[in-house]
C-alpha cells in the first residue's frame, strides 16, 4: 500500500522555480512517460498526486524545494484498516483505540501523529470514513457493522443513538477567556450537576479563586478550572487532552487522582498526556500512536500501561514486529557524580533577594552560577519562580554586583518566557533567516538548533497560525541563538510531546556546555528536569502569599527536598529505569520516605 501526502501550506507552485517549471512534475518518471501522476490543481495553488499511478521512486520528494511531499510505503494489510482520511493526498489514521467503560485509556504519541483526530472520531466531531473521501461516505449502519465483534461495536451504537454524552476538556485552555466570561464560581455552578462543587474545589485547590474573574486567571488556574468544569458535568465519555499542562507536580497528582475516580462510576475516560509519570499513574491501559507526523498515524493494539510505556520508550512493538524509533530512550538510574562546578568559573553571583509584590513576599538565598551549569528550578505554582527569574535578569542588567567582578556589567541575559507571544508577522522561514547569531556562534550551531527543533517542517507556516508546541520551539530557538551569558527558560516543555521534550533537554545541555554559558530552567516535568539540570534550586512557602528559594543543591538532595515537600516518591521501572510515581502509603512509598530517597534508587 502506498500513500502520498501533500502539505498544502508548504506547496507553492508559483515560487518553486524561477522559470515556472514545477520540479515535482518535471522530474516524475511516470509523468515523463505520459501519465498524469502529478498535476496542478485547477486553481494552480498546489499540486495533486494520484497514488495509484505513483511508482514510489521518491524523486519528487527530493526535488521539491519546500519539502511539501511525502510518499510512504505501508504493509498491504493496512489498506483495510484505515479509519479516517482528511482528503486526497492528506493525513490518514489507521485503526482505532478501544475505550472501555470503567477504565482510563491513555493515548501516547508524537504531536501531529493523529491523537486529536482520534479524539474527534471517538467524540463524533469527525465521522469515520474508511478513507473514502471522494465517493459515498459510509453511513452509521456500515460503521457499526464494520466493528461488529469488537468492543467498539457497542461504543458506536451508543454514539449513533446519542445515548452517550461526551465531555471534552480541550488541549489549549489559554483561549477559554475569549469564549467564557464572569467569575469562576459562576462557570462551575453551571456545570455542577451532582452538587459536588465544594468537594472538587477543595481537591483541585480552587477554593481561594472561586470569586476571581476568568479573564485574570493564570495558565495553571485555567487548567484546574477546565478540569473541574469537565468533571462536574454529567457525562458518559470523558476526553481529557493534555490535562497536566501548566500544573506543578502536586497539582498533577491531584488531577490524576481525581480523573481516576470517574472510572469507579463506570465512566469511559480517554486521556492524551505527554508527562510519562502522570500517564502511568492515571491510566489502566494505553494505545501508542506511531507513524510519520503530518503524514499518517497507526494506533497500536491496546497494551498494559507499564508494558505500553516501555514499548513506546524502546520504540519496538513486538506483537506487530514494528520498530518506530531507531534508538531507545534511556534514563539515569542514579544521579551523576558530585557537581563538576564546585571549582568552575563563576559567571555570576547574587546576594540574598527580598521582594514584595502586593500581598506576595519572596526571599531567595544568595548563590552563584558557573560556566556550563544549568540550575533546574522546582516549586509549586504561585511560589515566586517567575518572579525570581525576572529578578535575576534585572540584577544582571543593572550591573548591581559589578563591584564584585569587573565583567558583571558586561553580562547579557535572555529570557524564554512562560507565556509565549510572537508579535512578528510573516513566515517561520523569515524568522529563521533573520536569526542573527552571535560572533562566536557557528552556522553549524544554528543548523543544530533548526534540526533538533524540527523548524524546517514548519518553515512555510505563518507565525500567526502556529500551535502552542510550534511557538514553544520557535521561542527556544530565538533564545538559544541570542548572544547572552545567562539563559533563563520558563517551562520550555509545555505543549511538547515526549520525544521533543527529551530532544530539547539534550539540546539545552549541549548548547550551554558548548557556549560555556549558564542557565536557569523552570520545569514541572520531573523526568525532563532530570535530563536538563546539573543542580536543583527548590522553592518552598505558601503559594500566593510567600515564597523562599533555597540555595542550589545537587540532584539527589534537590529532588529529595522538593519531593519531600510534595509528599511524593518515585520508584524505577525494572526494565527501562524510567521514574514511576509510587502510590501514597504503598510499601515502596513508606520505605523510600524512611531512608530519605524520594527519586533515585538507593545503592
Amino acid at each position: 500500500m502506498r500513500i502520498a501526502v501533500l502539505n498544502k501550506d508548504f506547496c507553492k507552485p508559483d515560487k518553486c522555480s524561477p522559470f515556472g517549471e514545477k520540479p515535482c512534475i518535471k522530474y516524475c518518471p511516470r509523468v515523463r512517460t505520459g501519465d498524469k501522476t502529478i498535476v496542478l490543481s485547477p486553481d494552480e495553488k498546489y499540486v495533486v498526486i494520484t497514488e495509484s499511478l505513483c511508482s514510489g521512486e521518491g524523486i519528487c520528494i527530493k526535488k521539491c524545494p519546500f519539502k511539501a511531499i511525502s510518499i510512504v510505503n505501508l504493509p498491504d494489510p493496512l489498506q483495510d484498516q484505515i479509519s479516517y482520511r482528511y482528503g486526497k493526498d492528506q493525513f490518514s489514521l489507521f485503526r482505532m483505540a478501544i475505550p472501555k467503560k470503567g477504565s482510563v485509556l491513555g493515548i501516547i504519541g508524537q504531536n501531529g501523529i493523529g491523537k486529536s483526530t482520534l479524539l474527534k472520531l471517538l467524540s463524533n466531531e469527525l465521522k469515520i470514513n474508511f478513507g473514502r473521501f471522494d465517493e459515498e461516505i459510509p453511513d452509521w449502519r456500515e460503521i457499526i457493522e464494520h466493528y461488529k465483534g469488537s468492543e467498539l461495536h457497542q461504543y458506536f451504537i451508543e454514539l449513533n443513538e446519542s445515548k452517550a454524552k461526551i465531555v471534552h476538556k480541550p488541549q489549549n485552555i489559554t483561549v477559554i477567556p475569549k469564549f467564557v466570561s464572569g467569575k469562576v464560581i459562576d462557570l462551575l455552578n453551571k456545570n455542577d450537576i451532582g452538587n459536588q462543587l465544594d468537594q472538587i474545589s477543595e481537591k483541585l485547590n480552587l477554593t481561594e479563586i472561586l470569586d476571581r474573574e476568568i479573564s485574570v486567571l493564570s495558565g495553571g488556574e485555567l487548567q484546574r478550572v477546565a478540569i473541574a468544569a469537565a468533571y462536574l458535568k454529567d457525562g458518559d465519555i470523558y476526553l481529557f487532552d493534555e490535562p497536566s499542562s501548566y500544573l506543578d507536580v502536586s497539582e498533577r497528582i491531584n488531577m490524576a487522582k481525581l480523573i481516576r475516580t470517574l472510572s469507579k462510576n463506570n465512566k469511559t475516560i480517554i486521556v492524551v498526556e505527554h508527562d510519562l509519570a502522570i500517564l502511568d499513574y492515571l491510566s489502566d491501559y494505553v494505545s501508542i500512536l506511531y507513524g510519520q507526523p503530518g503524514v499518517y498515524g497507526i494506533v497500536s493494539h491496546p497494551q498494559g500501561v507499564r508494558v505500553g510505556i516501555n514499548i513506546y520508550l524502546n520504540g519496538y512493538i513486538k506483537d506487530e514486529n514494528v520498530r518506530f524509533r531507531e534508538e531507545p530512550i534511556i534514563f539515569h538510574e542514579r544521579p551523576p557524580q558530585e557537581s563538576l562546578f564546585d571549582s568552575g568559573d563563576v559567571i555570576f553571583s547574587y546576594d540574598d533577594i527580598d521582594i514584595t509584590l502586593g500581598n506576595f513576599h519572596l526571599v531567595a538565598s544568595g548563590s552563584e552560577i558557573h560556566a556550563g551549569e544549568i540550575i533546574g528550578v522546582l516549586g509549586p505554582n504561585g511560589i515566586g519562580k517567575t518572579t525570581f527569574i525576572n529578578s535575576v535578569s534585572n540584577l544582571v542588567n543593572s550591573g548591581i554586583n559589578e563591584d564584585k567582578e569587573e565583567n558583571y556589567e558586561k553580562l547579557k541575559v535572555v529570557i524564554k518566557p512562560q507565556y509565549i507571544k510572537i508579535d512578528e508577522e510573516g513566515l517561520v522561514s523569515d524568522l529563521i533567516t533573520n536569526i542573527k547569531l552571535a560572533p562566536h556562534l557557528s552556522q553549524s550551531y544554528k543548523k543544530r538548533l533548526i534540526n533538533n527543533l524540527n523548524l524546517e517542517n514548519i518553515a512555510e507556516r505563518k507565525l500567526s497560525e502556529l500551535s502552542g508546541g510550534e511557538l514553544q520551539r520557535i521561542s527556544i530557538a530565538k533564545c538559544l541563538s541570542t548572544d547572552a551569558d545567562i539563559y533563563l527558560l520558563d517551562e520550555p516543555s509545555a505543549f511538547l510531546d515526549v520525544e521533543m521534550r527529551l530532544q530539547i533537554a539534550q539540546l539545552l545541555r549541549k548548547s550551554i556546555e558548548e557556549l560555556k554559558k549558564s542557565g536557569f530552567v523552570v520545569e514541572h516535568d520531573i523526568i525532563t528536569q532530570d535530563f536538563i539540570a546539573d543542580s536543583i534550586l527548590v522553592f518552598e512557602g505558601v503559594p500566593g502569599l510567600n515564597g523562599k528559594a533555597l540555595p542550589p543543591q545537587n540532584l539527589r538532595d534537590g529532588f529529595n527536598t522538593f519531593l519531600k515537600m510534595m509528599g511524593i516518591t518515585f520508584r524505577r521501572d525494572s526494565t527501562t529505569k524510567r521514574p514511576r510515581v509510587n502510590k501514597a502509603g504503598s510499601n515502596k512509598d513508606k520505605y523510600q520516605k524512611k531512608i530519605n530517597e524520594y527519586y533515585y534508587i538507593p545503592k
